[in-house]
């Protein structure tokens, strides 16, 4: 854990430097620590045979105009037939940094609570772990107003566990908004 922490600061630390070479004197036109807050995430519904919920609300501080960095919350609820369902949550830490008007690059660390299928002496069960990821990738960035964006993702996670992993592959594919 101490290796994925100093990964994380590693990259974060790496990608503000990166912002702070293009941008000087930002702050002169940009407010004061309200105006530079973001708030967005993702939001996912489906009903049906399947019933997935996906609330992962972040939060951000821009500290220039192109890199933006901050914490995020993750619960999701998933039920299909045959198995009663289950809630995956937990946190992660993310950065952002800009390329132009239309496009970023981003890494991003969580660690999620989740259920998976497991067996023991070949009797399957369902055991509950702590699993991590670290994500990097980009994406295309497009404005709406002043403050607003839509945000179209494509990450791949370093720490991919097949078995344990909320997720179905290493590559997530996101739609997501700040504000």
């Amino acid at each position: 854990m101490k290796k994925l922490f100093f990964a994380l600061a590693f990259c974060l630390l790496s990608l503000f430097s990166v912002a702070q070479e293009g941008e000087t004197n930002t702050n002169e036109n940009n407010g004061d620590f309200l105006d530079r807050v973001a708030i967005g995430g993702n939001f996912g519904l489906q009903f049906g045979t399947v019933t997935y919920i996906d609330i992962s609300p972040m939060i951000g501080y821009r500290f220039t105009n192109k890199f933006t960095a901050g914490p995020g919350f993750t619960y999701r609820y998933l039920k299909y037939k045959g198995y009663d369902g289950s809630s995956i949550y937990g946190g992660s830490a993310f950065a952002r940094y800009l390329i132009g008007s239309q496009f970023f690059v981003q890494s991003q660390y969580e660690s999620l609570s989740t259920e998976y299928l497991t067996f023991v002496n070949q009797e399957p069960y369902f055991k509950r772990d702590w699993v991590s990821g670290f994500f990097v990738g980009g994406g295309l960035y497009q404005p709406l107003g002043r403050r607003g964006a839509v945000m179209l993702s494509a990450m791949y996670n370093l720490l991919y566990d097949n078995i344990r992993s909320p997720y179905n592959s290493p590559w997530v594919f996101n739609v997501g908004f700040t504000l």
